[in-house]
């Protein structure tokens, strides 16, 4: 793999760019703690097994497939909005991933983007305050638009130009990179993806401990 050859690098940000899952993870047990430690566990044990997908998305499968019916206790909104609160402080405060402006020099001659499944009006703002911002040229995207529909949809309107490499931490983010015709890196040193050995193991695919091993 020759990093110059890339035209786009799209990156997830959970666990790529930040060393945030943590944080995500804590803010979707806390949010979901009025319905009672069991339900809450269970709701971290989804968002790990979904590392990627939006949390609007895991939000609407706790109330309809893990709550007990008619159980009383804060709606879509209020979750969403408890969740947000909790992961706003700690976005602010977690490690940026080392060398990250290093290979953004390393590969000047690429477009950079985000494709998250994190909201995109809070990361965009995250990246600003955290000076970011100006090294994705491309844009920063998130929900509630799903990932796969960012990458196609950036691709169908010339945004992402082939070749094209997706840097991602999560099953869900390869299933997006090769569905699109995306070469794929997955970095483990933050991931949440348990046993990604077993998954990876029949792909042909780049593995790497951050995105630093990348270029040295």
């Amino acid at each position: 793999m020759n990093l110059l050859d890339y035209r786009s690098i799209v990156f997830d940000c959970d666990g790529v760019i930040l060393n945030s899952n943590r944080v995500k993870t804590d803010a979707f047990y806390n949010a979901a703690l009025p319905y009672g430690e069991a339900a809450a566990t269970a709701m971290v044990d989804y968002h790990v097994r979904n590392g990627g997908i939006s949390r609007y998305r895991k939000f609407e499968h706790f109330l309809q497939n893990i709550v007990p019916v008619d159980m009383p206790g804060p709606g879509l909104q209020d979750l969403l909005e408890a969740y947000a609160e909790k992961v706003k402080v700690g976005l602010l405060a977690c490690e940026i991933a080392e060398g990250l402006e290093a290979f953004r020099h390393h590969t000047s001659g690429a477009r950079w983007l985000v494709a998250s499944g994190g909201d995109q009006a809070e990361l965009r703002e995250l990246f600003e305050a955290r000076g970011l911002l100006d090294w994705f040229d491309g844009g920063i995207f998130g929900s509630p638009d799903a990932k796969e529909e960012i990458v196609k949809r950036e691709l169908e309107n010339g945004n992402i130009r082939k070749p094209a490499l997706f840097i991602g931490d999560s099953r869900y983010d390869h299933q997006v990179a090769h569905k699109n015709g995306l070469d794929f890196v997955f970095v483990t040193r933050w991931s949440e993806f348990e046993r990604w050995e077993d998954y990876f193991a029949p792909y042909d695919i780049t593995i790497k401990t951050a995105i630093k091993d990348l270029f040295i």
